[in-house]
Formats: C-alpha cells, sequence, structure tokens
C-alpha cells in the first residue's frame, strides 16, 4: 500500500535542488602545479559536478578540451615560461650537487624573483583585460558558479574569485606571499623554520637569527614581486582601503598540499584542511614480461628508466660494492 507512495517520495527527493551538482570554476596554476589541481577536477567531476576550467592561451599543460571540465580559453599570455624555469632548475641541481658560492647563489635567487615578476604582471595584465571585456564577466556571473578553487602560488583565482563574489576554496602551499602558513597563521621564529633555511623546529641562538635573515629576504622577495604588481590593480578594482593580502586571507578554505609527516609543529587555523597525499594512487604490478626480465638479469646492472646525468650515472656504474642505488623516483640499479 505504501510502496508506491515511498517510490514516489523517492524520486522527488533524488530530482530535488538538495542532491544536484555543484558548478565549480577552477582557476589554476599551469606547470607541475596543474597536476595537482587535475586530480582534484577528476575527483570532483567523478562526483557529478560541473566543472569550468579557466586557462590562459599560452596554456603549457592545461588542455582546451578534456572529458573532465568544460573550458575557457582567454587570448592573453600568462607569463609562464617554461624554458626559463627549465634552465633555472638545472642551474639549482647543478649548484646543489657541485656547490657554489654565496654570490652565485644569490644571483640565481634574483633571477628567480625577477622571472616570477614578470609572470605575476602579465598575469595581473591578464586578469585586467578579463574585468574589461564585460560580454566575458557577464557570462561568468549568468552561469551561477557556486564557488571558486584557485591555487593562489599566482592571484589570478584570488582576484576573480572576489571579483564574482563566491567563495573560495584554495588548493594550497604556496602562496603569493610565500609558504601558506604565513598569509593564515602564527608562525613564530623560535620553532617554525623558514621555507629554504634547512633547519629544524630545535634552534639555538645563531640558528634563529639565520631564520629571522630568511624571512625579511623573503619579505623583500614578497614585496618586490608582489606590492607593484597587485596594489594597484587591487585598488583600482576593489577600493583603496583593501590590501591584497586580505584576499587571500579571507577564503573560506584551504586545502593544504602537505602533512605533519614531514611539516614540523606550528599553529594553524580550524579552516585549513590537511590533504596530504591526494595524489597517490596504488602501485600497479609489473607485466609479466617486465617482471621476467628484471628477475633475470641477476647481479648485473638494471636500468628501468634514464633520467639522471651522464656523468653521475657513470659514477655510480664504476662505484665498487654490492648495493642498490634509488635515483629519483623512477631509476634502480643493482650494481655488482
Amino acid at each position: 500500500m505504501y510502496r508506491p507512495i515511498l517510490t514516489a517520495l523517492a524520486v522527488l527527493l533524488c530530482s530535488s535542488p538538495l542532491v544536484n551538482s555543484g558548478k565549480i570554476l577552477v582557476i589554476p596554476v599551469d606547470g607541475s602545479h596543474w597536476i595537482n589541481m587535475k586530480v582534484l577536477v577528476e575527483e570532483l567531476h567523478s562526483r557529478g559536478h560541473d566543472i569550468t576550467v579557466i586557462r590562459p592561451s599560452d596554456s603549457w599543460y592545461i588542455k582546451t578540451e578534456s572529458p573532465y571540465y568544460k573550458s575557457i580559453t582567454i587570448n592573453s599570455a600568462a607569463g609562464f615560461d617554461e624554458e626559463g624555469f627549465g634552465i633555472f632548475v638545472t642551474k639549482m641541481l647543478t649548484m646543489r650537487r657541485d656547490g657554489a658560492s654565496l654570490w652565485a647563489r644569490l644571483s640565481l635567487e634574483y633571477e628567480l624573483v625577477e622571472q616570477f615578476y614578470q609572470m605575476n604582471k602579465q598575469m595581473i595584465a591578464m586578469v585586467g583585460e578579463m574585468f574589461e571585456n564585460t560580454q566575458l564577466m557577464q557570462s561568468l556571473n549568468d552561469a551561477k558558479y557556486e564557488l571558486v578553487l584557485t591555487d593562489p602560488a599566482i592571484g589570478a583565482g584570488v582576484l576573480i574569485g572576489h571579483r564574482l563574489g563566491l567563495p573560495l576554496v584554495l588548493n594550497v602551499r604556496w602562496t603569493v606571499q610565500g609558504e601558506a602558513h604565513h598569509a593564515i597563521a602564527p608562525s613564530p621564529f623560535s620553532y617554525v623554520p623558514i621555507p629554504g633555511a634547512e633547519l629544524t623546529d630545535k634552534m639555538n641562538f645563531l640558528q634563529r637569527v639565520k631564520n629571522l635573515t630568511y624571512f625579511f629576504f623573503t619579505c623583500f622577495q614578497t614585496w618586490y614581486v608582489t606590492d607593484s604588481n597587485y596594489k594597484p590593480f587591487v585598488q583600482r578594482y576593489f577600493g583603496n582601503g583593501v590590501h591584497y593580502m586580505e584576499l587571500f586571507q579571507a577564503a573560506d578554505i584551504w586545502l593544504m598540499r602537505n602533512d605533519f609527516t614531514f611539516e614540523f609543529p606550528r599553529p594553524t587555523m580550524p579552516n585549513i584542511v590537511y590533504m596530504s597525499g591526494f595524489q597517490c594512487k596504488p602501485s600497479k604490478p609489473l607485466s609479466k614480461e617486465l617482471e621476467d626480465f628484471v628477475q633475470s638479469s641477476g647481479e648485473h646492472a638494471n636500468l628501468n628508466h634514464d633520467l639522471e646525468p651522464v656523468d653521475i650515472r657513470d659514477s655510480i656504474l664504476h662505484d665498487g660494492g654490492n648495493k642498490e642505488v634509488v635515483f629519483g623516483a623512477r631509476s634502480l640499479y643493482r650494481i655488482q
């Protein structure tokens, strides 16, 4: 007797707005940051949400077509110089391996800061073009997005989210101000090491002085990269009384890509959610052919993936003794 009524009620409930999928506007950062954001996009899509991704026309990795999202391509360069970043990483790895003078390290740091300055300058120009495009902004408003998901390593998503008046969720490890905790939570220098200082939470007096020195240098980098780019832009579009850092701090949820397995103890905030390891997937077994090949190698050298510099590879191969050497994430040698 009651079954038809219950069935009808279930159908009505399942078709109600309470269970409809959400509309999410994603404004990512290119490069390796997109690899993290893509995991969230795919998971949100699998749960029935409607995803739209804003991408610049010179994007490296963010494709125009995808089964997981619709894209809006902005006909403007975002300033991501893939070749420049590649050169920087090569220089940095060489310095870490061979050592370098203080002047050489400072010169490399200056190159990186200048690169970030130009990148943020181009990004601000792109967002300015978007804000002045009334048709585009009206279409974004008419789409009735429910929130903005963005990576604040570059500030485009934060600015656009506030312009649209939408709730803001950050997929974050770094912001334009540096390490994300420093933007939102107390970070006492006596036991919270600045990234790059190579210190722990146990510091003597001189180490604390070093930590503070690194903080001041980070402040200079932040000021140089962001102040001249963001300050006039925020005053123009959000009012003279608004500081750009306030816009970042006003985010509703901070999805932190780090974990206290690798972090030292520090203060945190209630709207921070730690989600490290969300990129991990179950390992896949080797194919039978590859497994047979590995097992048949015996005591001789096995090269599964060749990523390392030739000089390091040769020095490893000529090093005596029985040992296993893991280089990077995907190279394994068994050496006789």
